[in-house]
């Protein structure tokens, strides 16, 4: 078994290992691996060798560079680099290169990591499959017949596939936790405003979550800890220090409650709602207290997303106009630039959203389509919390299927939507939530079961991840 990132850090930081080494095997993965699973839209091989050869200069000068010393970090291509190609997966961002790092990318370096490459996702975040990028679609690297998940899928297949050691990706409607599910990994969506979304392009920006994924609960926590904390530049970020979770991963579950969310669970395939009832058992056989959950509004959930997320991306995307930066359609006027820039720049999910979200906003419909989504969503953020004062975290499904074969579902959008009914809960209400994989479903494909924890309960819900983790099948 390949090393963990918190292990790679402490051999690197000691001396033991080099992290030109580390970042050399990871390239080779990236070689045998990549043409097959497409997880990467840039790999930076000559950076990550140049940020790999200073970091041995700093420890053979005596110096530590951090916890992720040499650990090869992949970045969904929605976050910022500066001076590196961020594409969200998008032909309108064709050529742009930010002027600045994300919040995210400079804690990760502060830590010792080491940039891998970006990685492929469905456009500006729009999908559950990374099928709809512009730059070709993602495969699952357990099954490349079958999808990884979205949208950050190309971090999800990347962990999944030992081309990096961690990935960070973003989760809008359970972008981060769907793709970690059916790749079989560990994927952590924080607490709104838990995590920096300064340099993360926007989708939904009251949706939007910046989260790890890794191929253990220790490392998504060591990264969580790593770029989790207040960041003066989002508005959004939570203005206290973020108390460390690592250090509760030994804690136990013993004496914690875990309701088992009926509304998130009762409709998944029979074999998914076996493995969420096992996980369960194995919680109460570590001394936590089970027993089943109610939260009634989260089954409109998926129907209040559906319209407060387009709503809120066809704001945002309203600044891709072919004038300030990317891609630019020339016209014989200012109005037909525009139309023929956005017509080729974005793709049929993006422009099918963007008119959901223009509609649902438009004079005579903002009551009964916006207005009526966000009550919706206030009563599944009062559910919750009366759920969470019987229960210390939640369990549920985090798909309600194991991964689906590519091409299954691209011509039935309902179909594709329902993907995302057990995780759209959690960001509609802030909270946090994370998928661990616990076992297979009937066809081998992982199947990972969703911890929910309380707004500022990370601590709690990496308990119950990391007895999860010592109890997997």
């Amino acid at each position: 078994m390949s090393p963990s990132a918190a292990e790679t850090g402490a051999a690197v930081r000691a001396g033991r290992r080099r992290a030109r080494d580390v970042v050399e095997e990871h390239l080779a993965e990236i070689d045998a691996r990549e043409a097959d699973v497409h997880a990467y839209n840039l790999v930076l091989a000559d950076v990550a060798r140049a940020e790999a050869d200073e970091i041995d200069r700093r420890v053979a000068a005596g110096e530590d560079p951090g916890p992720l010393a040499g650990v090869p970090v992949a970045l969904k291509d929605n976050l910022c680099t500066r001076g590196i190609p961020t594409t969200c997966g998008s032909r309108i961002l064709d050529g742009w290169k930010p002027p600045y790092d994300a919040t995210v990318v400079g804690r990760l370096r502060d830590a010792g990591a080491v940039l891998i490459g970006k990685t492929n996702m469905d456009e500006f975040a729009m999908g559950s499959s990374t099928e709809n990028s512009a730059f070709g679609p993602t495969r699952n690297p357990r099954d490349p017949t079958k999808v990884p998940g979205g949208s950050s899928g190309g971090s999800a297949a990347a962990v999944a596939a030992r081309m990096t050691g961690v990935a960070l990706g973003s989760d809008t409607g359970g972008s981060i936790r769907l793709p970690a599910a059916l790749c079989g990994v560990v994927g952590v969506k924080p607490t709104y405003g838990r995590v920096s979304r300064y340099g993360l392009v926007a989708y939904a920006s009251s949706l939007d979550q910046v989260g790890p994924l890794a191929n253990s609960v220790g490392d998504a926590a060591l990264v969580l800890d790593v770029i989790a904390g207040h960041d003066p530049a989002d508005s959004t970020s939570i203005p206290e220090p973020s108390p460390g979770v690592s250090s509760a991963l030994a804690e136990g579950v013993e004496g914690l409650r875990v309701g088992i969310v009926h509304e998130l669970t009762w409709d998944a395939d029979p074999d998914v709602v076996a493995r969420v009832v096992a996980a369960g058992a194995a919680l109460q056989g570590a001394g936590a207290t089970v027993d089943e959950a109610h939260v009634p509004a989260a089954e409109y959930g998926l129907s209040a997303y559906y319209l407060i997320a387009p709503a809120e991306a066809s704001s945002n995307l309203a600044r891709y106009d072919g004038v300030r930066y990317g891609l630019r359609v020339d016209g014989a006027d200012v109005n037909a630039m525009y139309h023929a820039t956005r017509a080729a720049g974005f793709g049929p999910e993006v422009k099918l959203r963007i008119m959901l979200g223009t509609y649902a906003l438009s004079a005579g419909y903002y009551d009964a389509y916006y207005g009526q989504a966000q009550r919706v969503r206030t009563l599944i953020i009062r559910d919750f919390e009366a759920a969470f004062s019987q229960f210390d975290v939640l369990l549920a499904p985090t798909c309600p299927s194991t991964a689906f074969p590519l091409g299954a579902r691209t011509h039935d959008p309902m179909a594709m939507y329902l993907v995302d009914v057990c995780t759209i809960p959690a960001n509609l209400a802030g909270i946090p939530a994370m998928s661990v994989p616990y076992g297979a479903g009937d066809d081998g494909m992982p199947v990972g079961v969703q911890v929910l924890g309380p707004a500022l309960g990370e601590r709690a819900m990496f308990r119950v991840a990391a007895a999860l983790e010592r109890s997997r099948p």
